[in-house]
């Protein structure tokens, strides 16, 4: 099978000739990996529009092209940066190895109007010259996932500062419902261009799960969050029917996943290991989900051997693999800690262990 067959088919619940394999990086440690194999390029993937190298090196089935306010994570090597949100952004050193960029400045923090700002163009068509390049030169072999990720609670957050979001659902609940309805415009116009570009995956987000517990509570969700998903999948398949629908969201958020189910979702991402019980979901919810991640970034990739690396690979294709509805990936970015090892542990054991049928 190609790429694109193997994911399209492990999506449709089938089993294609082996499980779709796919990981994303921090930008170090995708340079890391490029260094190790000997390509001489600065290019990467991580949050980028064009995507980058190492993909295709790794043969992932999926390549991704990213549009949005996710591409303000690692946007310049500047010490300090503004995106064009007005989001302020620094990096940090972290203690263990490797660097980061947070946010510093959220330019909306005392807006009292949302009809006061302005969104950033993004019906310009200039904006999307990197994807539809990537879609041409590989869309005929390879799954293409348009990113849109940190879409509505994630960007209202970025914008106001957290405590501010949580206030605003809690006491300033007008004020909220015509906050979110104004950000839900940039990313029906984006998603739309993508989807018109000819993607396969459309793939929003927003981190709503903390390590053993929702955020906020479901029915806030369910009031401010949920129905907006609803209408922004409605939208994009009203530009295509048959576009597929990823949802990235970290932590745990096992009470709204048949929400998500009943407003239309194809694909839930990442399935972090140490929240949820990706076998469990799989006997709930994999008639009608498919799982993308699944493998542990938190303890087994950065810190565990290539052998533990590949038990839990093998105990993810077995226990979630079966019937398809899997597309097995590290449950987030690979970062820089991760050893060669471990990662090419990790792509080994899949294609290994990952050919139909599971039967090791």
């Amino acid at each position: 099978m190609t790429p694109k067959e193997r994911v399209l088919t492990a999506i449709s619940h089938k089993e294609p000739d082996r499980v779709p394999v796919c990981a994303w990086y921090t930008p170090e440690a995708e340079k890391k990996v490029l260094k190790y194999f000997g390509i001489d390029s600065l290019q990467t993937e991580t949050y980028k529009s064009a995507g980058g190298p190492l993909p295709l090196k790794m043969e992932h089935d999926l390549l991704i092209t990213w549009i949005g306010p996710c591409t303000g994570y690692y946007a310049h090597d500047t010490p300090e940066y503004t995106d064009e949100w007005g989001i302020g952004w620094k990096w940090f050193k972290n203690p263990s190895g490797g660097s980061y960029t947070e946010m510093v400045r959220h330019p909306l923090a005392n807006l009292k109007d949302p009809d006061s700002f302005d969104i950033p163009a993004f019906d310009e068509d200039g904006r999307y010259e990197d994807s539809r390049e990537m879609i041409t030169k590989y869309g005929d072999e390879y799954a293409i996932m348009g990113g849109v990720a940190c879409t509505l609670f994630e960007l209202s957050w970025y914008l106001r500062g957290l405590e501010k979001v949580m206030e605003d659902m809690l006491i300033r609940k007008d004020f909220a419902h015509k906050f979110f309805d104004k950000l839900m415009r940039w990313v029906i116009v984006a998603g739309g261009k993508l989807i018109e570009l000819g993607i396969d995956i459309i793939w929003i987000g927003d981190d709503v799960g903390m390590q053993d517990r929702m955020l906020m509570a479901p029915e806030l969700w369910r009031e401010f969050l949920k129905p907006r998903y609803a209408l922004i999948f409605e939208e994009f398949r009203k530009v295509n029917p048959d576009i597929k629908t990823a949802f990235h969201t970290d932590g745990y958020v096992e009470p709204i996943i048949p929400d998500f189910i009943e407003i239309g979702l194809d694909i839930l991402n990442p399935v972090q290991p140490k929240s949820m019980d990706p076998a469990k979901l799989k006997k709930l919810y994999g008639d009608r989900l498919t799982f993308w991640g699944t493998v542990d970034i938190q303890e087994v990739l950065p810190f565990g051997t290539p052998s533990s690396v590949k038990e839990e690979v093998k105990l993810r294709l077995k226990t979630v693999g079966k019937g398809g509805g899997l597309i097995i990936s590290p449950a987030h970015n690979i970062q820089p800690d991760v050893s060669i090892n471990n990662i090419l542990a990790f792509y080994n054991a899949a294609r290994k262990y990952g050919r139909y049928p599971l039967n090791f």
